[in-house]
């Protein structure tokens, strides 16, 4: 019987990782082609038949790390995504779990738990969430001042936009997108209101050349963090290994020299 230590190693040989990249890739192929109707006809069993092999493997890579890592497994954010994934794909997809056929592309995402470049994307983008929740809430502020603006100076003459406030957030989110926010909002409200450009263009500079762009700045500031972070641990492992080995040459040499 395999040790756990066996199977560790065999689970972090980058063939290994790889096999499963590409067999979670080919079941998003597979669930993508289950959405065809010819295809189901011509050969759905075939189709039904290799994902349930993918999952099988899935199945078992999922029970070999729960083997090699035990109560280890648990700690990592990862394992526990991978069996929240898995375990759903497990569900049964009849009566009231038939929406569950629909999340088994949800398999997909286990990609970034495989990849390490995936996973400090992702890691990045969750420590950029705290910086990034400040900047929504004055991305917010400044939306519902500009909604109450926008309704308060436009709502007479074009309700459909600016008719309340709900309308008149959605038609500014529209122009922060810089969605048809030229010819279709703001021309037209110049025509009625010749200074309009006045609160359209600020709104414009703040929101979606400010306030956007210091989002991906945190964003990108996070995963160079991130980056720093997984190099000085590598840097750090590498030391503590080349520290041991010579600590083990030494004691060699004091016992042969003894």
């Amino acid at each position: 019987m395999l040790s756990r230590a066996n199977v560790a190693t065999f689970l972090d040989q980058s063939w290994v990782r790889n096999g499963v990249i590409g067999v979670i890739l080919f079941n998003a192929v597979l669930l993508g082609m289950e959405t065809s109707q010819p295809l189901m006809a011509a050969i759905g069993p075939f189709i039904l038949t290799l994902d349930k092999i993918c999952l099988g493997i899935f199945v078992l890579e999922l029970a070999l790390k729960l083997y090699a890592y035990r109560g280890q497994f648990w700690r990592s954010g990862w394992n526990i995504f991978d069996f929240i994934i898995i375990g759903i794909a497990l569900m049964p997809a009849t009566q009231g779990f038939s929406v569950l056929r629909a999340l088994r592309i949800l398999r997909l995402l286990r990609v970034v738990s495989v990849s390490p470049n995936l996973r400090r994307v992702v890691e990045g983008f969750i420590t950029a969430l705290p910086g990034m929740g400040s900047v929504f809430l004055l991305m917010g502020m400044i939306f519902y001042i500009g909604a109450v603006m926008a309704t308060k100076l436009f709502q007479s003459s074009f309700p459909q936009w600016f008719g309340d406030l709900g309308n008149s957030a959605y038609s500014l989110f529209q122009i922060m997108t810089l969605e048809s926010w030229s010819m279709g909002i703001v021309r037209p409200v110049m025509e009625v209101y010749p200074y309009a450009w006045l609160f359209f263009v600020p709104f414009i500079m703040v929101t979606t050349f400010a306030v956007v762009n210091l989002l991906v700045g945190l964003i990108v500031n996070s995963m160079q963090d991130a980056h720093a972070a997984e190099s000085n641990k590598a840097t750090d492992e590498y030391r503590d290994e080349v520290l041991t080995r010579l600590r083990e040459i030494e004691k060699k040499l004091e016992e042969r020299d003894g």
